[in-house]
């Protein structure tokens, strides 16, 4: 089996059996890098996408009359291929920092391939969750006050919820998985992951303008 073809195996792997794809990470060969680009690049979209139609932006969408389905479309795709890029690059590198903090070893690009495969249930989600949601609201899924706003619209939100949840739960057992460490150690590296964003966040509020 090529190396090409085992990494987009564990594509569907890391929601089964996400252990051994982190482990698998580990691996610093270049034709094994390589052959992760084209899995890595895919998750990274597809976590994009069904990371931004969670938003409160797309959630009113449809309020501008301007936007019309193909409009909706097209801001769907760019947003979230923006919104997984620097995603990967942001929580990435804080990823790194905060493993390098703890004595860590592997390198930037490593840490960001753990944030795509964890990023998995967030694709998974824009594949299963939205378009089930079209499917029951239709158009109303990016407007406000539409038919989503009853239970079943609850049902949706706590379903993005466990996917992001469970995002986050991969994040943590990739982190032990990759460098080794204990589950304590791993809580504490994404703990500084977490510090490092919110600094990043607060950035802009003290700079001067």
């Amino acid at each position: 089996m090529s190396l090409e073809r085992e990494w987009w195996l564990r594509v569907l792997g890391v929601l089964v059996t996400p252990r051994a794809v982190f482990v698998a990470l580990r691996e610093t060969a270049q034709d094994d890098l390589d052959a992760r680009q084209e899995p890595v690049l895919a998750l990274i979209l597809l976590a994009g996408i069904g990371g931004v139609l969670a938003t409160s932006t797309a959630a009113t969408l449809a309020d501008n009359p301007e936007y019309d389905a193909a409009l909706i479309s097209i801001w769907t795709f760019v947003a979230g291929s923006l919104y997984g890029m620097v995603g990967y690059f942001v929580i990435g590198g804080a990823l790194y920092l905060g493993a390098r903090g703890l004595g860590g070893l592997g390198d930037f690009r490593r840490a960001r391939h753990v944030v795509a495969f964890a990023a998995a249930p967030l694709a998974l989600s824009l594949l299963t969750l939205r378009p089930a949601e079209l499917v029951a609201f239709g158009g109303d899924v990016f407007r406000s006050g539409g038919a989503d706003n009853g239970a079943a619209g609850t049902v949706f939100h706590a379903l993005e919820l466990a996917f992001g949840v469970w995002s986050a739960a991969l994040l943590l057992l990739g982190t032990r998985a990759v460098h080794g460490w204990s589950w304590g150690r791993a809580a504490a590296a994404l703990a500084l992951v977490a510090l490092f964003l919110a600094a990043f966040a607060y950035l802009p509020v003290v700079l001067p303008g």
